[in-house]
């Protein structure tokens, strides 16, 4: 699959099968993950993989829809302002960092045959109680993986026209 058929192809899944993701696909998703840049190579940030059925449930307290905590792995972005690297007017690259790792994750998932769906509107609180994050590490975003249960449907995308600009605004 060349670059563009890997973007083309990955979409939100919101169904998963209950079938178990092999450990050698899973290493390979979170692979792709260690090695994605991050500032200053940096890389303040920790992936939490939650696979036990009972802490998958546990996580419906942070994201209520079935879809979310039911399929066989949750994977937890966890960014650490602190150890990531600051621009000099104070700008931190921790969640822009994290960003990237997730996107790499999810284009590994994508060319593995799994399914995923970028989830940032969760209980960040309710998530640190849970999984045992310190205070001072911010919960950025999550994503379900495995394999989908359902076919992607089609998404519109605005014309490129009108998202990039030439020269100036």
């Amino acid at each position: 699959m060349t670059f563009q058929e890997l973007i083309r192809a990955r979409h939100s899944v919101r169904r998963y099968r209950p079938d178990p993701v092999p450990q050698d696909l899973l290493s390979r998703v979170l692979e792709a993950g260690r090695i994605a840049p991050t500032a200053c190579n940096l890389q303040a940030f920790s992936l939490i993989v939650v696979t036990e059925p009972g802490m998958r449930r546990r996580m419906q307290a942070v994201y209520a829809d079935d879809w979310f905590w039911q399929a066989p792995v949750l994977l937890v972005g966890c960014a650490e302002p602190a150890k990531a690297w600051k621009r000099r007017d104070g700008w931190n690259s921790a969640e822009v960092d994290l960003a990237i790792v997730m996107d790499h994750v999810i284009l590994a998932a994508t060319e593995a045959g799994l399914g995923t769906c970028w989830v940032c509107a969760f209980n960040e609180a309710k998530t640190k109680e849970i999984l045992g994050i310190p205070p001072q590490v911010r919960v950025v975003a999550m994503t379900p993986l495995g394999y989908p249960d359902v076919s992607p449907r089609p998404v519109g995308r605005k014309p490129l026209a009108q998202l990039v600009r030439r020269e100036r605004w």
